[in-house]
């Protein structure tokens, strides 16, 4: 069964496993959640937990908010996210999880947003190759051809310049290198999406052996 917690991407920084190699590691800080809700088949079609953290300011929480949280006796939360086919008799409305629900040397699928780029070309964006930058080339960044001639249209999908970034984006597989449970916080080998101080929802490895 699937278990997560949601946290905060506080940076990175490495560590010496015991045999004197060097892992660099993303620190993320999961304060205790909460469970604000538990979805059954009957009710819902599924099974899932929903689950928030970090208390939302007073003057930026709206009537639904509050009465939402106030069945798990908590206070209306900023980020809250969803943990599907998790084992629903373990939990309870209004309970806490904490960073210990992992151990080190499990494996996790972290997901978050990641950095925005703002507006891009295709070849930052997309990794297309630029043409010749010598002076008779008049093809140098383009997005090169649009496509067949006969459609007389571009087609959707083609890679073109645009926003970039500032999506969900999910690394799958990272292994938890350690587990501070006084500190709430979890580290976790490799990078993680997302910049500092972004949430991010680490739950166990779907494709993990």
């Amino acid at each position: 069964m699937t278990k997560g917690i949601l946290g905060r991407k506080i940076g990175m920084t490495q560590l010496f496993n015991e045999s004197g190699e060097l892992i660099p590691v993303t620190v993320v800080q999961a304060e205790p959640n909460v469970v604000l809700q538990k979805r059954t088949v009957e009710n819902d079609g599924y099974e899932a937990i929903q689950i928030g953290f970090q208390d939302l300011k007073e003057s930026r929480t709206n009537k639904a908010e509050k009465g939402h949280a106030e069945k798990a006796n908590t206070a209306p939360k900023r980020y809250v996210r969803e943990i599907r086919d998790a084992e629903l008799d373990g939990y309870e409305v209004g309970q806490e999880i904490s960073v210990e629900i992992f151990q080190a040397g499990e494996m996790v699928d972290v997901t978050g947003t990641s950095k925005g780029k703002g507006f891009q070309g295709s070849i930052k964006r997309h990794g297309q190759s630029r043409g010749p930058m010598s002076h008779g080339s008049h093809y140098h960044r383009a997005p090169g051809s649009m496509g067949s001639i006969d459609a007389m249209r571009v087609f959707p999908g083609k890679k073109l310049p645009g926003h970039m970034g500032q999506e969900q984006v999910t690394i799958q597989n990272l292994e938890v290198v350690s587990v501070d449970a006084e500190r709430n916080l979890l580290l976790i080998k490799g990078n993680v999406p997302g910049a500092k101080k972004s949430f991010v929802k680490i739950t166990s490895a779907i494709k993990a052996n």
